[in-house]
């Protein structure tokens, strides 16, 4: 039988800000725009709000209306990448198998390395004292026989948890389980379990496989039966190598301006172009994304002969494409780099290479040592065309 943690920082973009803003701390914190964002959408919000109703996914508009008196910042996605780091590198000092889920959290298969603790707890609280005294963050941990066991028994005693669940305790711990917990069921499956008399997990097993898969699919039937008994069969899969790196924009109104979209799509490309290069990659494919005002989105995409890590190979690729699409207002836009290798392959243009090279050495150094973006280059800045 496995033993799999799970690891969940707690409320993860709301504690970096109180990390380094202690000013914060007991505050309520909304993560996702400024209070006036008119579409603007919650990130995280600290435990204080959550007090208010404020929740993920929310408009920040009707989280000012829930807690008008609250914090509202739009958040730094370099810092939490940075400090996400840290924490995924805490993971393998405990286990040679980790699978991250997000930024904020992952499985640990820590089968067979139970004997190097007095118990489950020890086996926690070890980990979740690491995190702390490396990052200053606090987690909720779980620990079970399987990956949803796992999921569940870190939400159970949050903020700050541990919980474990053996597997004599999985059948009790279940039955009273709404069936919106169960995964793979969201809001329109939980209504449909409703309509069928079944809200609690103890309501499921009465039921047959067949009968749960004739009322509400093959597929989620039979997930259903399983999870409700703590069946879960998936391996934690350790990560595998990222496959692109993008950055995306949305705007908070349509825009039709193609000078500011070209500067747009510049920031996007050094973002794209300093991950890239932070990780030691090299790409062939670049690709845009663009959503129009009708929320229609389209893609493009070109593959060069050569490898590239520079800004401006993204951006001049990038233009190329975007200048091949029929402008409408735009409500996202987007770059991604793909087709990766570990080495690179200069193009007849050896000469530019280079250059843009050291350029881009001598920004990442200053970069490095402030922060991410503290230097830029001009296209990336207003102009009267704008």
């Amino acid at each position: 039988m496995r033993t799999i943690m799970h690891v969940d920082m707690d409320a993860f973009f709301a504690a970096v800000e109180v990390l380094d803003h202690p000013e914060y701390a007991g505050q309520p914190l909304i993560i996702g725009g400024r209070k006036d964002s008119s579409r603007g959408v919650v990130s995280t919000a600290s435990y204080e709000a959550r007090k208010f109703g404020v929740h993920s996914a929310m408009p920040i508009a009707k989280a000012v209306v829930l807690c008008p008196h609250g914090i509202f910042v739009p958040g730094r996605m370099e810092r939490y990448q940075e400090v996400s780091r840290q924490v995924q590198a805490i993971f393998p000092q405990f286990s040679p198998i980790v699978e991250p889920l997000s930024i904020d959290e992952a499985f640990l298969d820590m089968t067979g390395c139970e004997h190097f603790y007095s118990s489950l707890e020890h086996m926690g609280q070890s980990l979740k004292r690491k995190i702390r005294a490396e990052t200053g963050l606090t987690a909720s941990v779980g620990i079970a026989p399987n990956k949803f066991l796992a999921k569940l028994a870190s939400d159970w005693q949050k903020p700050d948890g541990l919980f474990v669940l053996r597997p004599q305790e999985v059948a009790g711990f279940l039955r009273d389980l709404p069936v919106g917990k169960l995964w793979g069921v969201g809001k329109k499956s939980q209504a449909l379990l409703h309509g069928l008399n079944l809200h609690y997990v103890r309501d499921i097993l009465p039921h047959s496989e067949a009968w749960l898969q004739a009322k509400v699919g093959s597929a989620l039937g039979s997930q259903i039966y399983h999870l409700a008994r703590g069946i879960d069969e998936r391996p934690v899969v350790p990560e595998q190598q990222a496959q692109s790196i993008g950055h995306e924009l949305t705007f908070s109104e349509d825009v039709d301006s193609f000078p500011f979209l070209r500067r747009q799509l510049a920031e996007l490309s050094e973002k794209v172009g300093w991950r890239l290069r932070e990780q030691d990659f090299y790409a062939k494919t670049v690709s845009i994304k663009v959503r129009f005002h009708d929320f229609r989105t389209i893609t493009r995409s070109h593959t060069l002969p050569h490898t590239f890590n520079d800004d401006d190979t993204i951006f001049q690729q990038a233009l190329h494409l975007l200048e091949g699409v029929k402008l409408e207002p735009v409500r996202l836009i987007g770059v991604t780099v793909s087709n990766f290798s570990q080495g690179t392959q200069l193009s007849l243009f050896s000469t530019l290479d280079q250059s843009s090279s050291q350029v881009n050495e001598v920004m990442d150094g200053i970069n490095r040592r402030f922060a991410p973006g503290t230097i830029t280059k001009g296209r990336t800045l207003p102009s009267k065309s704008d």
